[in-house]
């Protein structure tokens, strides 16, 4: 039997509060995926120090972003907050961007999800919108705090990963997010948007760094069974032959 690609996660941290102790937790969904698709999953913890970090990551495979319910907090990205933003914690928002400083660094295989997918663009110098509704004349509903299987479609790009994975026809994805991509950093394209323009996924132009973005959720248990082979693919090049200048800057990290 082959070895199993390792896939790390990281996952959601509440800081401690009045008799109430801190806590990290992982949802299930991105194990289960993981799993499901071939691989095994590591739930990766907010380690303090990047040389313990960097430790961890040696013996990884690739990464999965994971996302959130809450956002990157405004006044670090130059913006004023909006009404509806709730600031991740702290704790999780710097660990956060130093994972994907590092993963993008090492060149180590992503896939990013939701919250995820925004960061990664960010770290790598491309922007968010802060509010879908404000920012495109006449957006979708990507967010409905009572309607839980919310969804639309997407229109996938040619000739893409997402092509790749979903193949042709009208693709119908979960959706929860009020904040979406703006600007793209500039070692990624895009591979699909919804109707109204938002930035539905990603992907990374550069030979060496195998990165997918996604701002819905197919580790959720609204999404469709197609969106496993998204953690499939995902998997597929975690295990594909490593290059020697992925290995090179691996090792230098």
């Amino acid at each position: 039997m082959s070895k199993k690609p390792t896939i790390a996660f990281n996952g959601d941290f509440r800081p401690a509060r009045k008799d109430v102790n801190p806590l990290s937790w992982f949802n299930t969904g991105y194990y289960d995926s993981i799993t499901a698709a071939g691989g095994l999953p590591m739930p990766l913890p907010p380690f303090a120090d990047d040389a313990d970090l960097n430790q961890f990551l040696d013996n990884v495979d690739g990464l999965v972003l994971a996302g959130c319910t809450q956002d990157m907090n405004p006044q670090r990205l130059g913006m004023e907050p909006h009404p509806t933003t709730r600031a991740m914690p702290a704790r999780r928002e710097d660990f956060d961007r130093r994972l994907c400083k590092i993963a993008y660094e090492r060149r180590i295989p992503v896939l990013a999800i939701g919250l995820g997918m925004q960061m990664l663009n960010v770290v790598c110098g491309g922007t968010i919108y802060q509010h879908i509704s404000e920012a495109y004349p006449r957006p979708l509903h990507h967010f409905d705090p009572v309607e839980k299987n919310l969804r639309h479609i997407i229109e996938i790009v040619p000739e893409t990963r997402m092509d790749e994975i979903y193949g042709p026809g009208e693709i119908r994805i979960n959706s929860s997010h009020h904040q979406s991509v703006d600007q793209l950093a500039t070692p990624f394209r895009v591979s699909a948007t919804a109707p109204d323009g938002v930035i539905e996924a990603y992907e990374s132009i550069l030979d060496d760094w195998y990165c997918l973005g996604v701002q819905w959720h197919p580790e959720s248990e609204t999404s469709s069974a197609l969106d496993m082979q998204v953690f499939q693919h995902f998997l597929q090049a975690c295990t594909a032959v490593e290059q020697p200048m992925i290995l090179q800057l691996r090792h230098a990290a």
